[in-house]
């Protein structure tokens, strides 16, 4: 059944009808992910340079808006490490980080970001996010995982000073010893508990653990690096306050980029939702959904929420079946900023850089680069190359992807400048292929049959009149031109134009232009232009059979005949 207008609106609508057995299920579901949500929301906060608690903030309220308008009602949305990333980088040199410039500067990343989505959603646009290619993201996310891991060392290993001071004079007085035990036996815990049972919380059981031990060893008192004081209470509805046209002009860049690469990394997790339970993904929908978490984060005094491909898949691996169980996780978030922000207070920092790591760990692919090249040098080669501009231009990490788009998108015009143009013959099989590749014979002596694999257009439509022009310069004794027209998909007026001279060119041969299986679109656009009718110097076929029955009577009277 078509879903209604008002349940494409609201898809919250169309959830089913809760019953004890369902809720149950999607309760231990929602507390699984929910026990995720408040270690990695505080940690993505530390890493895109907010204050801690906006981390659990962005996994409340953008969370709720986000499954009320999903079509995919089971995404883990919310705070991530690729968005953190990018806030904190995009903002460095801007403001101090944690301070109340940086916090607006995020609030309206979040809100313009959200606006790009909600507008692409709105006018049904999902399309222009195909403008960011696999490789272009595989060579992005790979850097950014590096950037991350480099991001969280200092947390890691308790610097006490930046590298500079570490390189011109080291010394093991720099580092905090305890922290780097912490952090290590975090990411062990991490890394054996999510090879033991993927869905249990051990986020939550390093948060617990390191915690307890900073308390019981007086850790923030001696110098170590803790959370400290958060706020309590919910979050409130915040006008981040105006900023001048220059602070805007900064923005866009990197709100371009974060609306990209939030909808990709949205579009990875709605489509393994969608394959496991059957159904068609609305992207546009989910734009429209993921654009209005944005701006709920931005004006609740958080910062840009995403798609979570491993709480999602964490999600779906502890037996979700519909939204309910996001709304069991955000109730559980709401009850720990209710009763236990202050047990936060003594964890270190440095558990929360390992699990910053630990989660962004799996992003590091070299094998997955190199793979590429198997496939297509060339774009192996924007792939690195993505990966290089984006290392080198960091903190503006948003050039690698610019970067990366525009390599692609010269790649591909190049392609369609560039169209694979061949002369035919008939095979034995009776198809007909690439003369020089097959080593067949010509369809006639005085035929050039060519068949471009590409549409008709400004791109190619040059290319075309070239080849033809060039074999018949060598080729004196052709007179007809058959144009195998089957994978021509539409012509626009630079197509009809060249159309024209390439009939021009047969007529003043003194032969004509066969087009062979034309189809209807290109046809209906050529009638249009007046130039199918009563044309003497054209003919047209419908089958590659009868263009050559067609060419076997022409021929019958010089002993020509071709086998179909």
């Amino acid at each position: 059944m078509q879903p209604t207008l008002i349940h494409r609106i609201f898809p919250f609508l169309r959830w089913p009808r809760p019953t004890p057995q369902l809720l149950r299920g999607e309760f231990m579901a929602g507390m699984t992910v929910g026990l995720m949500l408040v270690p990695q929301g505080v940690a993505y906060a530390h890493l895109a340079g907010m204050p801690l608690i906006t981390g659990i903030y962005a996994s409340m309220i953008p969370a709720a808006v986000a499954i009320l308008f999903s079509p995919s009602p089971r995404l883990g949305v919310g705070p991530t490490a690729l968005s953190a990333l990018l806030i904190g980088a995009s903002l460095t040199g801007m403001a101090e980080p944690g301070s109340a410039q940086w916090v607006v500067l995020a609030a309206w990343m979040a809100i313009l970001a959200g606006l790009v989505q909600l507008s692409l959603g709105l006018v049904r646009a999902g399309w222009l996010l195909n403008l960011v290619t696999s490789p272009v993201l595989a060579g992005f996310t790979q850097a950014a995982a590096l950037l991350i891991l480099a991001s969280q060392l200092p947390s890691l290993l308790g610097m006490r000073s930046d590298w500079a001071t570490v390189w011109d004079n080291p010394s093991l007085g720099l580092f905090d010893w305890r922290s780097i035990l912490l952090g290590l036996a975090s990411i062990a815990i991490l890394v054996l508990g999510k090879k033991w049972r993927p869905a249990f919380p051990s986020a939550v059981f390093v948060i617990a653990g390191t915690g307890l031990i900073s308390w019981l060893t007086d850790f923030a008192d001696k110098g170590g690096a803790v959370v400290g004081h958060l706020p309590t209470g919910l979050p409130h509805l915040v006008w981040p306050g105006m900023l001048d046209w220059s602070q805007f002009g900064l923005l866009v860049m990197p709100v371009l980029v974060i609306s990209l690469v939030s909808a990709l990394e949205t579009a990875s997790s709605a489509q393994v939702e969608h394959q496991q339970a059957g159904t068609r993904w609305d992207s546009s929908q989910e734009l429209v959904a993921q654009g209005l978490s944005k701006m709920s984060a931005g004006l609740f005094g958080s910062f840009a929420t995403s798609a979570s491909f491993s709480r999602s898949a964490v999600n779906l691996l502890a037996g979700a079946k519909t939204g309910y169980a996001n709304v069991f996780s955000i109730l559980l978030v709401v009850s720990v900023v209710l009763c236990f922000i202050p047990a936060l207070y003594h964890v270190p920092q440095a558990a929360l850089a390992a699990i910053v790591m630990t989660a962004v760990a799996n992003l590091v692919k070299p094998r997955a680069l190199l793979y590429l090249f198997k496939i297509s040098r060339v774009e192996g080669c924007i792939a690195v190359a993505t990966f290089g501009i984006t290392l080198l231009t960091a903190p503006r990490i948003y050039w690698g992807v610019l970067s990366g788009i525009l390599l692609s998108s010269c790649y591909f015009l190049y392609n369609r400048l560039h169209p694979r143009i061949v002369e035919v013959g008939l095979h034995p099989d009776g198809s007909l292929r690439d003369r020089h590749l097959w080593q067949l014979p010509a369809l006639a002596p005085d035929l050039l049959a060519l068949r471009m694999d590409s549409e008709l257009d400004f791109a190619s439509a040059a290319a075309l009149e070239e080849r033809a022009a060039n074999l018949w310069t060598q080729h004196a004794h052709y007179r007809q031109l058959a144009l195998l027209a089957q994978p021509m998909n539409q012509i626009d007026i630079t197509g009809v134009e060249a159309f024209v001279r390439l009939e021009r060119m047969a007529a003043k041969r003194g032969g004509m232009l066969h087009i062979v299986g034309m189809k209807l679109p290109v046809e209906a656009r050529l009638q249009r232009a007046g130039l199918l009718q009563d044309n003497p110097h054209l003919r047209m076929y419908r089958t590659d059979a009868e263009f050559l029955q067609a060419m076997n009577r022409a021929h019958s009277d010089d002993g020509i005949e071709y086998a179909i």
